[in-house]
This record gives C-alpha cells, structure tokens and sequence, in this order.
C-alpha cells in the first residue's frame, strides 16, 4: 500500500464531509455521527457526477444533490438506488494526520 498524507486531523470533524483532490481523484471523507471516517469516491456512480460539488451529507447519509441518489455514510452502499456502491479508499490516521492509499481497496 502507497499511503501519501491527505490532511490533519482537526481538519476533519464527526457528522461532517470533507472534499480532497488527490493526485486528480475526487475524493469525499465522510466522518458519520458516532462512526469513523471514511473515504469514498467523490464521483456518484450514476451519470460520473461529482459529489464533491454535487452532494449534501447530514452525518448519516450522502445524497447526490445532481439526481436524488443515496448512499450509506458508514459503509457507501446504495440506499436509493439499492445495489448501487461507493468505491472505498483505506484511510489510517498516524501521527495526528489523515493517510489515504488510493491504490488499494478499503
């Protein structure tokens, strides 16, 4: 796995998301409400529209604001559409920073 440093920790907060750009990647960091956090893909897999710009989380769920699809905070998975999945990337915190490996599955 090739973690590279996404950010400090205080930049990220519980029931928040959190929008990077890494090395071109979309990527979405969702910390849900008594959860821990998470990063998906910052494309919705419906029509590639970006989440980033296009999304509203409320701790619980993300919901693609381009056309109304849903997704689980704590796991990606598709809640409106059902089968549908955010691809997951594995995020670590060390050393009071956030790492993610954009290569390797979650």
């Amino acid at each position: 796995m090739a973690f590279q440093t996404l950010c400090k920790q205080r930049y990220l907060g519980e029931g928040e998301s959190t929008p990077f750009l890494v090395d071109g990647h979309e990527v979405l960091v969702l910390w849900p409400d008594g959860g821990r956090p998470r990063a998906f893909q910052g494309v919705c897999p419906h029509e590639q529209q970006s989440l980033v710009n296009n999304s509203e989380f409320n701790g619980r769920v993300l919901v693609c604001t381009a056309h109304g699809w849903v997704f689980d905070g704590r796991s990606g998975a598709g809640l409106r559409p059902a089968g549908c999945q955010l691809d997951e990337y594995p995020l670590r915190q060390v050393d009071g920073l956030f790492e993610i490996d954009l290569a390797g599955p979650a």
